[in-house]
């Protein structure tokens, strides 16, 4: 009989010595008042009622209901430290958090799900989805145990699909659960439970092996069912089981792959790796079992010593199986995948390091393999490369698919230096066994990992700086090629041997890329005028198209650092006048254009996207385009103040003067563009400290002009060209107002050196920009007074207009009388013609004599 119905006197009642088992003391045959509260009960109902309200909010898609309840589940679980500790991780709790994360994965892949998500789940999503990935990492082996048992288990078992959460690894309400018939224990325990008001917790150990020991017969019935040999050799010697601690039930067995006895030989491991091969791409087929399968296999050959030539087919084989886990060619690769790949790709090299008697290649056919040891050499269909190339696209893949601002991706990140490795080693072994086409292939793939990348060392020699001290040049000696020597030999040998114009191009395009990172500006530029890519570059595919706007991003930005600024305006025009500059370089899509494309043109575009890693900073790349108009454009606008047919030359440079211009109250600028307008406004004027003080403070330096390196050098460039537009867009502004003025006071107004304001004001006068000359001997400027007043301007403008309304009125009644042409053979008949001269060019003879 259960020991709450045991009577007795207070001496003969026990007191538990365990934490979990709180047994009440009995007086006679009435139970005492007092309700004991078992504390692993009362964490193990708050964790249930938590996680049955998050699956209720998963059921309609509440993801806030959902945020705000995993909070509060983490916080509870927290509490409950100590009994996790003592009695492991609830099987319930390793459930939901498994559950929990394939449904935000499900939800955010569901893109027509999200758009009709108000803002606050659509947040709650990411911040949700972000937030049990990391979560998750704490119990990634018991999550994975978890799902191997979930996939073992037949769907048909409705007794171990339909496993009630609270029955598991933590206690049960009710002893029932494993199907079996009630005991004494249990009878008494429900008859309890008509007498107290709160039972107290049974024996929960003797509970737990209880509905352990149940779920372990109905497995064992299962395994006879499915593999009568299994009995005969023992559950001891395959996979026996065992109790486990922290809800897992069972452990996994190893793949039988051949019945007891069989001789294993070069033919019987063949034969199996042709079975297993025929249930690739099956329906049905599990692919983490057949990569086990491979596994095994290539363990057997092993032990047996069957030859390396069998080893390298199953490692061509256990590859591409990894690669083909993922059905979807979007999907990436988990992390697990992906280090086994990394390690078997490592090992398949190994082995055709250590054995020079293997030939490999995708021209050998299946017939003429030769795996068996023999005086032949081994020869094994595959090819090495192509298993490297698909290598560096899941790596990219994965970073595509990462969140850029987690420590995941830069713990991703961390695997480039791997990847590299890998594809060095297969240069290496490509060099002495390749063809030429595949030398290539390699190399591009090498340059692709290093075009992006600043070297300071590669820096500081292009701009013929050494080591300062003797250390540091001993380091450069002894640190050997640089990423420009390394670059530049292997374009070279691309330009040299290669027959496709893609990879040659790939290869110009990285080239100049790498230049123009490191201010090589003039080879940058060169290559780029001697390539002439951009005269057929638009009918290059997307990818290539997106690094050839990159690298004309890269070359515009160089030529800023060096002081060009018509070069830097001249290559950035395209990228940014478009208003695409993001879309275009491949850094995301924009959503007003979202609607344009359907949902299979949208994950095309989504995976040319370029990793974050390789980002050319947006805010940059306008601020250096925006400074670049303002210094053409405002000496311009000056200059042509009041001619009618001026160009625009940077459309979007006057939208944001225009914006500016609208803004009924004008505040401090904030933003970088704000700085911009600022700065030109003040420029206009000819106010060049104030110009600098806009352009050049503390808000810009972190947001643009740190980011360059050698930051002085760009902002002293930059106060000096400021100068100088400033001078000159003084004197087009206020030339009318001075007859004289000495390039001393310039020189002062403007902190530039005579020599300088010389040569500005002299290359204006040569030009026909300022009608003025230099009295060399007092050193002033003389202005000759011939640029028209204002008034005579604004008459000139209204000429021109009537001009052209002349015109339009006679093109309009030409067409009227149905004579066709006779508008331009009105000289002929003459009278129109003289009057259009007297118009456009008599008039404005006689406002020039009498100026």
């Amino acid at each position: 009989m259960s020991r709450f119905f045991a009577t007795g006197s207070d001496s003969e009642s026990e007191e538990s010595s365990s934490a979990d088992e709180i047994t009440p003391k009995a007086t006679g045959t009435t139970f005492s008042k007092h309700i004991v509260c078992c504390p692993l009960r009362f964490r193990f109902e708050e964790l249930t009622n938590i996680i049955k309200t998050i699956r209720n909010a998963m059921k309609i898609r509440d993801m806030s209901k959902c945020l705000e309840e995993f909070e509060q589940l983490y916080r509870a679980f927290l509490k409950s430290k100590t009994i996790v500790d003592k009695e492991g991780v609830p099987q319930f709790y390793i459930r939901l958090l498994a559950d929990l994360e394939d449904y935000l994965n499900q939800l955010w892949e569901d893109k027509e799900g999200k758009k009709k998500m108000n803002k606050n789940n659509a947040k709650a999503l990411s911040t949700l989805r972000q937030k049990i990935r990391k979560y998750n990492k704490d119990f990634e082996t018991e999550i994975v145990s978890y799902k191997e048992v979930l996939n073992c288990s037949p769907n048909d078992e409705e007794s171990e699909s339909e496993e009630d959460e609270e029955s598991e690894d933590w206690g049960s309400d009710s002893v029932d659960s494993g199907g079996e018939s009630e005991d004494n224990e249990g009878a008494a325990a429900s008859l309890a439970v008509v007498f107290l008001k709160k039972y107290v917790c049974f024996n929960l150990e003797l509970l737990s092996l209880f509905l352990f020991d149940g779920f372990k017969r109905k497995r064992h019935k299962k395994m006879e069912q499915v593999d009568e040999e299994a009995d005969e050799e023992g559950e001891g010697e395959e996979g026996g089981w065992e109790k486990v601690k922290g809800g897992v039930p069972l452990v996994k067995e190893k793949p039988k792959m051949f019945a007891k006895g069989t001789e294993i030989n070069n033919a019987v491991v063949i034969k199996k790796l042709n079975e297993i091969l025929q249930a690739r791409g099956k329906k049905g087929t599990d692919r983490s079992a057949q990569i086990e399968l491979f596994h095994a296999l290539a363990g057997i050959s092993n032990e047996n010593n069957l030859g390396e030539g069998i080893l390298v087919k199953i490692k061509f084989n256990i590859i591409a199986s990894l690669y083909d886990y993922n059905t979807n060619l979007a999907a990436f690769m988990k992390a697990e995948m992906w280090k086994k790949c990394l390690e078997c790709i490592d090992e398949l090299l190994d082995i055709l390091f250590e054995n020079s008697n293997i030939f490999i290649g995708e021209n050998i056919a299946e017939d003429s393999e030769n795996l068996a040891i023999s005086d032949q050499p081994f020869r094994v269909r595959g090819c090495i490369l192509t298993l490297v190339e698909r290598m560096d696209e899941e790596f990219t893949k994965i970073m595509q698919n990462t969140d850029p601002h987690s420590q995941e991706y830069v713990d991703n990140l961390k695997d480039e230096g791997r990847v590299c490795g890998i594809i060095d080693r297969l240069l290496q072994y490509l060099e002495s066994k390749g063809s030429t086409e595949e030398v290539c292939r390699v190399y591009l793939r090498r340059i692709m990992h290093t075009y992006y990348k600043f070297d300071y060392k590669a820096h500081r020699r292009s701009l013929g700086l050494q080591g300062e001290t003797k250390s540091e040049q001993d380091q450069e000696e002894s640190e050997g090629e640089d990423s420009a020597i390394i670059m530049d030999r292997l374009c070279k040998f691309i330009y040299a041997k290669d027959r496709t114009d893609r990879i040659r191009t790939c290869a110009i395009l990285c080239h100049i890329y790498h230049h123009a990172l490191h201010s090589r500006w003039y080879q940058a530029r060169d290559l780029m005028l001697m390539s002439h890519l951009q005269d057929n570059i638009q009918h290059a595919d997307p990818p290539v198209q997106i690094l050839y706007n990159r690298t004309m991003v890269q070359l515009g930005i160089c030529a800023f650092r060096q002081g060009m600024i018509k070069d830097a305006h001249n290559a950035l025009l395209d990228i940014q006048s478009s208003g695409r500059a993001k879309e275009l370089l491949g850094q995301g899509l924009l959503m007003r254009n979202m609607q344009e494309r359907n949902a299979e043109q949208e994950k095309i575009e989504k995976r040319r996207q370029v990793p974050f890693h390789m980002h050319i900073n947006l805010e940059l790349l306008e601020c250096v385009y925006l400074v670049s108009a303002m210094l053409l454009e405002i000496p311009y606008m000056a200059a042509h103040e009041f001619d009618a047919r001026r160009r625009m030359i940077s459309k979007q440079f006057h939208h944001q003067l225009r914006v500016g211009e609208r803004q009924p109250l004008l505040g401090p600028p904030e933003s970088m563009r704000e700085h911009v307008v600022a700065a030109s406004k003040a420029m206009k004027m000819g106010d060049w400290r104030t110009c600098h003080s806009f352009i050049i403070n503390e808000k810009m330096n972190s947001k643009v002009w740190d980011l360059f390196p050698e930051t002085q050098r760009v902002r002293e460039m930059l106060v000096r060209k400021i100068q100088e537009e400033s001078l000159r867009t003084y004197l087009f502004t206020y030339s009318s107002v001075y007859d004289s003025i000495s390039m001393a006071t310039l020189s002062e107004m403007f902190e530039l050196e005579l020599p300088t304001v010389h040569s500005i004001i002299s290359k204006m006068i040569i030009n026909e920009e300022l009608m003025a000359s230099l009295d060399q001997p007092t050193q002033t400027v003389v202005m000759h007074r011939t640029e028209p007043t204002s008034l005579q301007n604004m008459t000139l403008q209204l000429a021109e207009k009537l001009g052209g309304l002349v015109e339009n009125n006679e093109r309009v009644f030409d067409l009227k009388q149905g004579v066709y042409g006779g508008y331009f053979n009105r000289d002929q008949k003459g009278g129109y013609q003289q009057r259009q001269n007297y118009q456009r060019g008599g008039y404005r003879n006689q406002n020039q004599s009498s100026y």
